[in-house]
């Protein structure tokens, strides 16, 4: 259960694909429920809800940006494909490309999981790390062991991370330590961890099942069939792999020579529907991608995987122009980062690539990969009216960003038109060097933000109008954040520099159903909303 809770500051988000929207001066009211109740878009209104009757909020929480430090609420990513049984090995692949990596470092580690004290630790990292690079929900692969599995779903709801959860199945092509014995074994151990999902979160708040045949190549014809009748009679989420390889795919139609193509090995099994996720779809066929559409599948795009793998490049905008959902995958360990952040800006680059070849319709702009890191995923995964915005309605899964202070000399430099020939002034009211304690519309004080170790610089020494400025070394100014910000950048620039140059040192706080699942050290954020009946 929240705690109902009035964030007060500056909020950035993607309604839709080609709209950055920035909230500068706004408030939004999150209810015990963790359901946003109400936005004041500009709390500078005398209408505004925060200057008027706060009674029915007396007693919640008030969390603040602070202007000083460049700091902004952004939806929570989701993740729609994500190997947590693959977490140690995130950056190891050498030369390989998908078929051998999986038989050298992948099955090898995913196996080792059957050891409950070994996933527990892996897994735990896991989500730790995803939660502080902003990840709130996230399409889980675990192993084909039902303990494993089963401990993945109960450390996720632990966590308050929102985790779809699967055991991977593979009858065939898999070593011989690691393979399901048959078909009706398979089904029944993938019952049993649905079962366990079920169990610990009936209804789905946090945790929920998906059924997950790893790919065709390790999956026969009877147990994708098994597995698609099955999804179809609990009415459940569906996950796996699709045309990453070229290899691959020569090999799925070797393996299914009555088949269509890769695609119509799922449609035949009962696995492409209005729940399904598909990984990669890097090189399907026209024909496969009309099949996509009309089944209603979801996309999930892993542009750091399919560049790290060799795989290939996603025509995402021909997805796209078609009504197909895409989201963002991270696909940890093809892909070498757990950050949803890091995919957001390679599929802009890889977009870049198709266009070189395709036209430049093909480019995907910041906006749009923001959207499908955000929003897109949460439509791919069924939550899009749930997450992905800040929408009344809507649940609170969002991220206190930082993007740290300007330097006290360089603030004085600013002062002084050091920077008037910027071609990107400063708004109103930006970088005037406002103190960690700032006043808000409603007169009332609070520390506001997450306590950082910028905040000694509140100490450091401003000199006064004529005083001569001890000439600033190298290094002078640098934080232990990713992104330096000079203080002439406007909002949209601000959010293109973390998006190209961010990491979790950015992350201050992260939010999931408006209940605090993770926070960058420091005091707790907050000031109580005190009302007089």
């Amino acid at each position: 259960m929240a705690r109902r809770t009035i964030f007060v500051g500056t909020f950035v988000h993607t309604p839709a694909p080609s709209t950055l929207q920035i909230m500068e001066n706004a408030a939004v009211f999150v209810d015990e429920d963790g359901v946003i109740a109400h936005i004041d878009i500009d709390t500078s209104s005398p209408d505004a809800r925060l200057n008027n009757d706060l009674e029915e909020w007396s007693g919640a929480e008030l969390i603040f940006t602070r202007p000083s430090e460049n700091e902004f609420f952004f939806p929570g990513f989701v993740d729609t494909h994500i190997h947590a049984s693959q977490y140690p090995n995130a950056g190891v692949f050498g030369n390989s490309t998908l078929l051998d990596w999986l038989e050298k470092y992948t099955f090898p580690i995913e196996a080792s999981l059957a050891n409950p004290d070994k996933a527990r630790r892996v897994y735990g990292r896991c989500i730790q790390r995803t939660l502080a690079n902003g990840t709130t929900t996230a399409a889980y692969y675990a192993t084909r062991s039902v303990e494993s599995t089963n401990l993945l779903a109960d450390l996720c709801l632990k966590a308050g991370q929102r985790a779809f959860v699967g055991r991977c199945n593979m009858d065939q092509n898999a070593p011989s330590y690691y393979i399901d014995e048959d078909v009706e074994t398979a089904v029944r151990d993938t019952e049993a961890t649905i079962a366990h999902c079920r169990k610990v979160d009936p209804e789905g708040k946090i945790v929920r099942p998906i059924v997950t045949p790893r790919f065709g190549p390790t999956c026969t014809a009877e147990l994708l069939k098994g597995l698609g009748d099955y999804a179809k009679k609990e009415n459940l989420f569906v996950q796996t792999h699709i045309s990453e390889n070229k290899a691959e795919i020569a090999w799925v139609n070797a393996l299914f020579p009555t088949s269509k193509g890769y695609a119509d090995v799922y449609e035949t099994a009962g696995l492409l529907h209005d729940r399904t996720i598909l990984a990669h779809a890097i090189h399907l066929t026209d024909e496969e991608i009309e099949l996509i559409h009309s089944r209603g599948c979801g996309i999930a795009h892993c542009p750091v995987s399919n560049l790290a793998l060799s795989s290939g490049n996603a025509r995402v905008r021909a997805l796209l122009e078609k009504g197909i959902k895409v989201g963002l995958g991270t696909d940890m360990s093809g892909g070498y980062s757990p950050s949803v952040l890091e995919s957001v800006r390679q599929a802009t680059l890889v977009s870049r690539m198709v266009a070189m070849t395709e036209g430049e319709e093909a480019k995907l702009s910041l906006t749009e990969a923001l959207y499908l890191g955000t929003r897109g995923g949460a439509e791919v995964m069924g939550l899009g009216d749930k997450v992905g915005a800040f929408k009344v309605g809507m649940q609170w899964d969002a991220i206190l960003v930082g993007l740290g202070n300007v330097p006290k000399w360089e603030q004085h430099e600013a002062e002084n038109g050091a920077n008037e020939e910027s071609d990107s002034p400063s708004q109103p009211g930006e970088q005037e060097g406002e103190s960690a304690e700032d006043e808000l519309t409603n007169g009332l004080l609070g520390l506001g933000g997450f306590d950082s170790e910028s905040e000694a610089e509140a100490e450091d020494h401003v000199p006064a109008e004529g005083e001569k400025l001890t000439e600033p070394k190298i290094g002078d100014g640098i934080e232990e954040d990713a992104v330096d910000i000079f203080g002439w950048e406007n909002w949209e620039e601000k959010v293109a520099k973390w998006a190209y140059n961010g990491d979790d040192r950015n992350t201050l706080g992260v939010w999931v159903a408006g209940v605090e699942v993770y926070r960058k050290g420091g005091s707790p954020p907050t000031w109580p909303v005190e009302c007089s009946p």
